[in-house]
């Protein structure tokens, strides 16, 4: 028999429970050689390009780019040598059961019991259900369904992403096709009344004469909703207002939903166990940045480098962090746990959502290190290609919204860290000079946030005045 191997949902992290297939670089009847990328993989946190371990042929695709999450351990590809027959192929599908059940099962799902040591024959067996052989998306259960009822899938329209074909879609073309009983609307026919719409929305179609079959819906599993027919309903025209008549008709005014991604869930849920768990309180200061200003211009020409604020604020917090080593912590139930480097995450706005890629040992880097490590990510961020290394971790975080003018703010601990710096923009204000005088210099706001569990007020007022000294003497950051 042919080598034929499976291609699983890998697991990425003790976190990890499913992942979505983002992007297949191959396709069904691509051979490929040991090296090449396969797929790219989404998690909630990041997104993972898959090599190949070995040369093979993609034989069967089972699950499409862009669909649902899949849990871990589910099959989503059979690779195998060309000689491998397509029967072959089937048997090995039929037969493949993942390696741990308990993770591949999808929540609300039951182990079968198991086998009775001896079982005696029934007298009239069942006849085994039909296996369906399709190249169509559609996911496991909406599979097992069809193949328990004897429902005809080539007939089914999925609604699910990328046209998917879902249990939901199996189970409605299950449903007799007889008209549902509406309220105040005239009889539909079976064709219309197939439409998965809500009953409001034959309605308002009803009335208005609009063709539900016509349109799509934004609902869960694209139900046509109230606003679908709502948006096809001509507004009657407002009779011209003369000019200077104090009158306004105002329009409807409906939101545009927008779902939380799988990033924006896990950042929603940690950002919010964070402010109820962790006994925030804030320390706050201001610097003087003329210094470092005029010191970065001279410095980025002579190392060659582009390197930023920011980058100059993660050096001087890298090399706060290591004299301070009570702030450079990280919480574990009742353990602190203190490195002797600074792994500085630092905040990036990414399409996807706000991540916090790692800058690993900053205080042991130069200035123009830093500036390329921290462009990389940010690049790496913008693109979607974070690696799970790359965000596991990180002893204290640097969140930096100076950018966008905004003069001070408190920003909430990423846990485990002990910490968290919210750096605000350099701002030219009047200062008295020694002869009583005024002049003006650039101040920069930082707020330091602290986990009092771990940290003391004390510990973190001397990590601030460390900090500030580092900048307002930046030349010491080259020592």
């Amino acid at each position: 028999m042919a080598d034929i191997r499976p291609f699983c949902m890998p697991k990425w992290g003790i976190e990890m429970t499913e992942g979505t297939i983002a992007e297949w670089m191959v396709k069904e009847g691509d051979a490929f050689t040991r090296g090449q990328t396969l797929c790219l993989i989404e998690t909630a946190k990041i997104t993972n390009e898959v090599d190949a371990e070995y040369d093979a042929v993609v034989r069967r695709m089972l699950v499409g780019a862009g669909g649902e999450a899949e849990p871990v351990g589910t099959l989503l590809a059979v690779f195998a040598e060309p000689a491998a027959t397509d029967a072959e192929i089937d048997a090995f599908i039929a037969a493949f059961r993942p390696a741990d059940t308990q993770v591949a099962a999808k929540a609300g799902d039951s182990a079968p019991p198991p086998a009775a040591a001896a079982p005696a024959p029934p007298p009239a067996p069942a006849a085994a259900p039909k296996k369906i052989v399709t190249n169509r998306a559609i996911s496991p259960e909406a599979l097992k369904l069809a193949e328990a009822e004897g429902v005809d899938i080539e007939d089914i329209e999925g609604s699910g992403p990328g046209g998917r074909i879902t249990y939901q879609d199996v189970h409605q073309a299950m449903r007799p096709a007889a008209p549902p009983a509406l309220r105040g609307t005239a009889p539909l026919d079976a064709e219309v009344a197939r439409i998965f719409a809500s009953p409001l929305a034959r309605r308002i179609a009803a009335r208005h004469g609009i063709d539900l079959s016509a349109l799509t819906g934004t609902g869960a599993r694209g139900r046509i909703s109230k606003g679908d027919v709502l948006a096809l309903v001509p507004q009657p025209s407002a009779a011209p207002i003369g000019f200077g008549t104090p009158h306004f008709v105002p329009g409807e005014n409906r939101p545009q939903i927008v779902p939380f991604d799988k990033i924006r869930k896990i950042v929603a849920r940690r950002l919010t166990e964070a402010k109820q768990q962790i006994p925030h309180f804030y320390l706050r200061v201001s610097a003087q940045a003329d210094a470092l200003v005029a010191l970065r211009k001279t410095a980025n020409v002579i190392l060659g480098c582009k390197a930023s604020i920011n980058d100059y604020i993660v050096k001087a917090t890298a090399v706060a962090l290591v004299r301070h080593p009570d702030v450079n912590v990280q919480v574990h139930g009742e353990e602190i746990h203190r490195f002797p480097h600074a792994d500085v995450a630092i905040a990036v706005a990414s399409p996807k959502g706000l991540v916090t890629p790692i800058v690993r040992q900053a205080d042991r880097m130069r200035i123009d290190q830093i500036a390329a490590a921290t462009r990389a990510l940010i690049d790496k961020a913008a693109a979607g290609r974070l690696s799970y290394d790359e965000m596991d971790g990180g002893t204290f975080s640097v969140s930096n919204l100076g950018m966008f003018g905004i003069e001070q703010f408190d920003a909430i601990i990423n846990p485990p860290q002990g910490a968290i710096l919210a750096v605000g923009g350099i701002n030219r204000v009047p200062v008295e000079t020694d002869d009583g005088g005024i002049a003006f210099e650039s101040r920069i706001g930082l707020t330091l946030s602290v986990d009092h569990r771990a940290i003391d007020g004390a510990a973190g007022a001397q990590f601030l005045a460390t900090l500030k000294s580092l900048i307002e003497d930046p030349e010491a950051l080259f020592a």
